[in-house]
Order: structure tokens, then C-alpha cells, then sequence
């Protein structure tokens, strides 16, 4: 059957429950949460972890849709947030690595972002916890909520925050939930001066009941050492994981005492892989390949996965999707910041997105033609240049790393973590399944069969009876570039 634009929209609109049988357009848009962890991977019982407790976020994935292959596109805080609330990669965006601090990295004024969109579509929008992204007018929120005891390490108390803007029933809301955990701190514990609060725990959280883990019980995946270094600071991430679980379940809590839990579609993920090296920072497969749990009161299949690739340029364009925001109208995208006068006088035309919405593919398993994801690294910090661009397919990755006669650059939580530490002290030259030189020193591209090599060990590039299929993913990761306007292009030229 032969579709057109309006038949797609009406599919994804049926799809979702919005319109009935009648073919009215529901009353009122759905409530919209979505709930970022910090630094979290595929961790979590949902994802096949028998170890770690995640009660909550199972009980989501049971009740939803569990995509089993869902990817940030940068593994770095405030430049994946800035793909997640614009929609465009970060090269294109301008967020180019962290806002805070000396790094000060901001996105281009003439973004026209998610908050933003959905406000003057009529939804009620409001933020919590950790946010990272800049200048604020670019990613405006109505309303800010905070002030609760534990900040963004205390999930639960951020749930209390939100009772009264979700008991609102004046319009449809959306709120952006930011937890500050499982990400590294760089504290000393609280019980114990002497030593580090590595993972935000060693003190009290209000509302929260810490679960411990042993060590010795830990889940090592292939790509860390199977150390007592590794496996005690394993043990304090799934403690802080847990710890995000509990607010989960708190903020659902607070959305059935008020009647809003059968309005409300939650997407559950994380902006990175767990803060370990060989994940964050990194685009391998721990650092970005995530958790994404979508739970939609109207969808009629539940529990169910679903093994489409999707990445977080799609998350906008899914959002927008499930809030009935067909088109948005705006001043072209500029790179660089223009004054707003001279961008007010663009004309309005259709804001395009690099990705789309995968609203339609909630209700299937394997739906059709969701088979690649690119990826866009730039900085983290500051003094972290090492661009990375990456084309992956259900079988292959093929990684161009753009400065590779540079050292791998290493973010200072990470290169510090007693993981690496024991790692580099033991002499033994290997981290998880990887040599560390090959860790360090990469080579211009990184060509990986992840078939027979899921954990990315054996260099393909310079094998000849691969190099149909590297040419081809060479030309396609180039053609991404252009499209996308990526000024990392003239690398091509010049070098």
C-alpha cells in the first residue's frame, strides 16, 4: 500500500491510542516525562542483569516497550542533553562538549529546541535536576523545580518536588527529569574521610533505602578488568543505580496518586554509558549503546522489546510525535550566533531535525528499515578534543577518528578511577579485552565486524577481503557529514 504524509501521521496517531474509532482527535494531548539518568548503561534487571536491583524501571519495561538497540550519539553529558532536547547532532548544534565551568561550550541561538516547541504548542513545561545545557533562553523552561534535600543525587526527593506541577490539570505537561546519578563524584565519603564517595554514596538520601552490593557478587562485563578494584567500583555504581530506581518508582507513585499515570507516556534512558573508561567518552559499544524504556498508556501491546535502531537525535522528533506537533515553523538553523534581530528577519519555513520520530514502531518487534545510527563525538572537556564520527549498522561499526595521531584524551574522574589505576599499576598492558596502547594510540578508522567480534578488538580497516564493505560505510559516514553539515568536513580536504 502506497502511503502518503497524512496516512503516516494518522497511522502513528492510531498507534498511539490518540485518535478514536470514531476518528475524532482525542480531547487533550498526553502528559510527556522524560527521565534522564547520568552515566547509566545497560544495567539494569530489564537488560538481563540478575545481580543488580532495578524493581521500578523493570516493572516500566513490563508494562511498555524496551528497545534493545538505542544509542547516544555523543557519550559526554552536556553534549548528548543537547542532542536529546534539539533533535541535530552536536556538531551541528554547536554544544560541542561540556557547558559548565571553563569548558563553556554553548549551543547556537538559533536552535529551536524541544522545551521550547512543545511551550508553544500549548504544554505546561518544567525541569528538575541536573540540566548542563546553555544559554538557558535556548532551552527555556517554564517552570524550574528544585530545592529538595539531596539535589539531583536524591531521585525521591526530586519525585516530592514535582507533586504540585503534575497535579496541575490546567494543560497537558512535560517534564524533564534529571537525575545526578550513576554519574562519578569526585567526594570523599561521608562515613569514611579516607575514602573516595566515588558513585554519590556514603551519605543519607531523605526517602531513599540504599541498597549495598558485594563486591564479590558483581557482574564484570567483558569490556572491564575482573579486579577487586573493579569489581568494589561496580558495586558503588549499581548502589547508585538503585538509588535512581527508587526515585523512578516514586515519581510513578506520585503520578497514580494524582490521577495522571494513564495520561502520561514516560521514556526512561540515560544521556551515556556507565563512567568507566572504555564507555564514556568512548563511542564503543558500552559508551553508547543505552537503556531506552518507553511506556504509553495507549498502547495496547505490552512488555514487549523492540530491536529498531534509534539514537537520541530521535528522541524530539518522537516527543513532538506523541504530543500531536505535526510541523514546526521557524527561522532556518545558523552556525555561529547572529544577532536576533538579523535571525528574526529569516523567513519561517519547516525546521527539519536529523532524526525521526520511532513513535510507529512501539507495538513491533523488528519494524522495518530501522537498521543504522550515526554518531557524533567532538570534546567532553575542554582539553578533550578528539573528534569522532561513527556509522553503525545491525552488523558492522565503522569509527573515523579525525585526530588519531593524538593520545586518547582522558576525562580526569575516569583517568583517576581506581579501575584504571590497577589497571596501568599491574603492568600487564591489557584493560578488560583490549590492549591499553591500542586504547590510546588509534589508529584513523576503527572497522569492526560486531557479529563475530562484539566487543571491538579486531581492526578491520586495512583487511583486504573487507574492503567493499568498508568503502561503502566510508562513503556513507562522509555523505552523513554532509548532510548534516558537519564542519569537520574539511578534515577531508585538508588532511
Amino acid at each position: 500500500m502506497k502511503t502518503t504524509p497524512l496516512l503516516n501521521t494518522l497511522l502513528v496517531f492510531f498507534a498511539l491510542g490518540l485518535i478514536d474509532t470514531a476518528g475524532a482527535p482525542a480531547a487533550r494531548p498526553p502528559n510527556i516525562i522524560l527521565f534522564i539518568a547520568d552515566d547509566h548503561g545497560q544495567d539494569a534487571g530489564c537488560y538481563g542483569n540478575k545481580i543488580i536491583q532495578t524493581p521500578n524501571l523493570d516493572r516500566l519495561a513490563s508494562e511498555g516497550t524496551r528497545y534493545t538497540r538505542a544509542f547516544c550519539t555523543t557519550a559526554s553529558c552536556s553534549a548528548s542533553r543537547s542532542v536529546i532536547l534539539s533533535g541535530l547532532h552536536n556538531h551541528a548544534n554547536g554544544q560541542y562538549g561540556h557547558q559548565h565551568s571553563f569548558h563553556h561550550f554553548y549551543t547556537f541561538n538559533s536552535v529551536k529546541s524541544l522545551p521550547v516547541i512543545l511551550a508553544e504548542n500549548g504544554y505546561r513545561t518544567g525541569r528538575i535536576g541536573k540540566f548542563h545545557v546553555q544559554p538557558e533562553e535556548v532551552y527555556k523552561f517554564q517552570s524550574i523545580l528544585g530545592g529538595n534535600p539531596g539535589g539531583a543525587r536524591n531521585p525521591v526527593s526530586m519525585a516530592e518536588k514535582c507533586v504540585e506541577f503534575i497535579r496541575n490539570t490546567n494543560a497537558p505537561f512535560f517534564l524533564y527529569f534529571c537525575t545526578a546519578d550513576p554519574h562519578r563524584s569526585g567526594d570523599r565519603r561521608k562515613d569514611n574521610p579516607h575514602q573516595p564517595d566515588a558513585f554519590g554514596n556514603g551519605r543519607r538520601y531523605e526517602g531513599v533505602q540504599e541498597v549495598a552490593y558485594d563486591p564479590k557478587q558483581i557482574l564484570v562485563p567483558p569490556w572491564l578488568p575482573d579486579t577487586p578494584e573493579c569489581r568494589a567500583e561496580l558495586a558503588e555504581y549499581y548502589q547508585s543505580v538503585s538509588r535512581v530506581d527508587q526515585g523512578l518508582g516514586r515519581l510513578i507513585e506520585v503520578l497514580k496518586q494524582t490521577g495522571q499515570y494513564d495520561r502520561t507516556i514516560i521514556l526512561y534512558t540515560s544521556d551515556n554509558g556507565a563512567a568507566f573508561p572504555g564507555s564514556k567518552t568512548t563511542l564503543y559499544e558500552p559508551g553508547m549503546r543505552l537503556p531506552l524504556v518507553v511506556r504509553s498508556p495507549f498502547a495496547k501491546r505490552r512488555g514487549g522489546t523492540c530491536d529498531a535502531m534509534v539514537s537520541w537525535v530521535d528522541l524530539t522528533p518522537t516527543i513532538l510525535d506523541f504530543a500531536g506537533v505535526k510541523e514546526v515553523l521557524a527561522p532556518p538553523l545558523i552556525a555561529g550566533n547572529p544577532e536576533v534581530a538579523a535571525a528574526r528577519k529569516q523567513p519561517p519555513a519547516r525546521y527539519t531535525f536529523h532524526g525521526r520520530s520511532f513513535a510507529v514502531t512501539l507495538e513491533q518487534e523488528k519494524p522495518a528499515g530501522w537498521t543504522e545510527v550515526f554518531a557524533s563525538h567532538t570534546f567532553h572537556e575542554i582539553t578533550m578534543y578528539y573528534p569522532m564520527r561513527v556509522i553503525r549498522t545491525e552488523r558492522y561499526k565503522l569509527i573515523l577518528n579525525l585526530a588519531h595521531p593524538l593520545p586518547f584524551p582522558f576525562a580526569s574522574d575516569l583517568y583517576d578511577s581506581t579501575t584504571w589505576r590497577a589497571a596501568l599499576k599491574s603492568g600487564r598492558g591489557v584493560y578488560g579485552q583490549r590492549r591499553i596502547e591500542d586504547f590510546i594510540h588509534r589508529p584513523r578508522y576503527e572497522f569492526y565486524d560486531l557479529e563475530t567480534d562484539p566487543h571491538e578488538i579486531r581492526n578491520l580497516a586495512g583487511h583486504p577481503e573487507h574492503q567493499p564493505v568498508f568503502k561503502e560505510l566510508s562513503e556513507r559516514l562522509k555523505e552523513f557529514q554532509k548532510r548534516t553539515r558537519d564542519p569537520w568536513m574539511v578534515k577531508y580536504e585538508y588532511e
